[in-house]
């Protein structure tokens, strides 16, 4: 497994944006799947979006779509989750996960991520 940490999160107007970052320890950063959820206020975690072990696949939850978008960077162990666009139903705890090495299936569960960061506030005012 791989410890995670997040940063970047705060207090935003809807319309603005804010990038969040996560950063990874452990060996073989490169060969973990990657993954943002949230969790609003008093609701279940959600998937937000996903990239794969290659980088070279993307996912998102419909409701972000076009408004957000997950990068790598392999050599920084970092990932990335820039959001545009922002709206007050965006408001949430933010959480950086990573799945088992080599990973390729579903993306839309909690369960496949084994690794879990702390969490980042993001807060959207209307």
């Amino acid at each position: 497994q791989v410890q995670l940490v997040e940063s970047g999160g705060g207090l935003m107007q809807a319309g603005g944006a804010l990038r969040l970052s996560c950063v990874a320890s452990g060996r073989r950063f490169e060969t973990y799947a990657m993954g943002w959820f949230r969790q609003p206020p008093g609701k279940e975690r959600e998937f937000v979006a996903a990239i794969s072990w290659r980088g070279g696949s993307t996912y998102y939850a419909d409701s972000v779509k076009g408004r957000f978008t997950i990068s790598r960077d392999n050599a920084k162990n970092m990932v990335y989750l820039q959001m545009n666009s922002l709206k007050p139903e965006d408001t949430a705890v933010y959480y950086c996960a990573a799945t088992r090495p080599f990973y390729a299936g579903s993306y839309s569960y909690t369960s496949n991520f084994p690794s879990w960061g702390q969490g980042t506030q993001v807060t959207v005012s209307s």
